[in-house]
């Protein structure tokens, strides 16, 4: 039996994949030490890990990057975000590894001053990325903006450019950020780029797979893809669901209020003449300042697999959590990326044609309806990628990997 210290963002759409896969290596045998947001901590006690709160003053930094104009602009300023998250995790999580002296360390891929510590530890290291990392891929659209896919010369030329003109530019002003941090926190050499950041962790534990994911040839067996490890937790669902006769529609906001409102305003106008019933959930309690029409329920934080399991169509705002989970119980989506990540989940959907992407730009009532209908005519890409998640293992796989490499210290 190993002790295991697990250090998550303040984000439920990091904690609840970090959970799954704790959970599994819990049933293993192993004792899991855990540090997490200060509002999941009692239930994380409740799912037997020695749990207790990051420090608070991480979750006060606000992230306000869903403002930002351009991607480069959103790059940067999430850097930003993230260094002064981590001159705060970095400090926390060496408290924890001096006082518990755990087996392995596992730290979310937003904790950059808790991965540097983990770095210098020495310990046996894992990162757990519960969305697709901003590594670089060759052959593939540079993250960010969301691009389609293009081959050929005139796709090269367009990766280039845009490689160029948003991600080495972004990496340029935050390298020396980053380097910073590193250097303080844990008193780490610097770095040339933001792959070779990611890439110090010993295996960076991805909870996505093919073929909604690209296929990354040149990511290598460090980087493995597992397919989502999201534990959702129990709860009494509202009498209401109970009531609801026919197809329902999902539709879903940011758990980080991120102005994204309208997805829901836009979707109850869209369907209020239609024969489903909506159920919005905004966890992050925005308010519509409407009365919703007589077809719709509109609530916060709701487990989303009860809903699905009588969904015909999830309408997300491209958060990677909700969008897989939608996506695993064989829902198509309609994808209305908001910022962050959410551009390059929406351009997967597409790819794997298990869903519509629609621009924030181009939501209209008229649109979102016609979306829905193309949605609900790709089930075959919607299977196809259930299918992929179910074969690339999950928590079980994500245990299998961690314990590997506990192995391999202790021989």
């Amino acid at each position: 039996m190993a002790l295991i210290a697990a250090y998550t963002s303040p984000a439920l759409a990091h904690a609840f994949p970090f959970a799954g896969i704790l959970l599994e290596l819990q049933r293993r045998g192993h004792r899991i030490r855990m540090r997490t947001l200060p509002a999941e901590v009692d239930r994380m006690r409740m799912l037997g890990f020695d749990a207790d709160a990051i420090d608070p003053a991480i979750g006060e930094i606000d992230f306000d990057d869903w403002r930002a104009a351009r991607p480069f602009d959103s790059l940067v300023r999430l850097s930003e975000l993230y260094c002064a998250r981590g001159r705060l995790d970095g400090p926390d999580l060496r408290a924890l590894l001096e006082r518990e002296r755990p087996d392995l360390v596992l730290t979310d891929v937003n904790t950059w001053g808790a991965a540097a510590v983990a770095e210098a530890s020495g310990l046996p290291w894992a990162a757990i990325s519960p969305y697709t990392p901003v590594l670089r891929s060759r052959g593939w659209p540079p993250f960010g903006p969301g691009l389609r896919p293009m081959r050929g010369p005139l796709g090269r030329m367009r990766d280039a450019s845009v490689t160029r003109t948003v991600l080495d530019a972004a990496t340029r002003v935050s390298m020396p950020k980053i380097n910073a941090l590193r250097a303080a926190v844990a008193g780490l050499p610097p770095l040339e780029d933001f792959d070779q950041v990611l890439r110090r962790a010993p295996q960076m534990i991805v909870t996505t797979a093919e073929p909604l994911e690209y296929a990354h040839t040149e990511w290598g067996p460090r980087v493995p893809m597992v397919g989502p490890t999201t534990w959702e937790p129990l709860a009494a669902m509202p009498r209401w669901l109970d009531e609801i006769e026919g197809p329902i529609v999902l539709v879903t906001t940011s758990n980080d209020f991120q102005g994204d409102t309208d997805i829901v305003r836009v979707t109850l106008a869209a369907l209020a003449h239609e024969p489903v019933t909506v159920v919005a959930t905004m966890p992050a309690e925005a308010r519509l300042g409407f009365r919703p029409p007589p077809n719709a329920h509109v609530t916060g934080f709701l487990p989303h697999g009860p809903i699905l399991d009588r969904a015909i169509c999830a309408i997300t705002h491209g958060g990677m959590g909700v969008t897989q989970k939608a996506l695993a119980q064989r829902v198509p989506v309609v994808v209305v990326p908001w910022g962050r990540d959410q551009f390059e989940v929406a351009a997967r959907v597409e790819h794997a044609r298990a869903g519509v992407r629609l621009p924030r730009k181009r939501l209209t009532p008229e649109r979102l309806r016609d979306a829905v209908r193309r949605a609900r005519g790709m089930q075959a890409g919607v299977d196809a990628v259930a299918a992929g998640f179910e074969a690339a293992g999950g928590a079980g796989r994500a245990a299998d990997l961690i314990e590997a490499q506990l192995h391999e210290q202790t021989r």
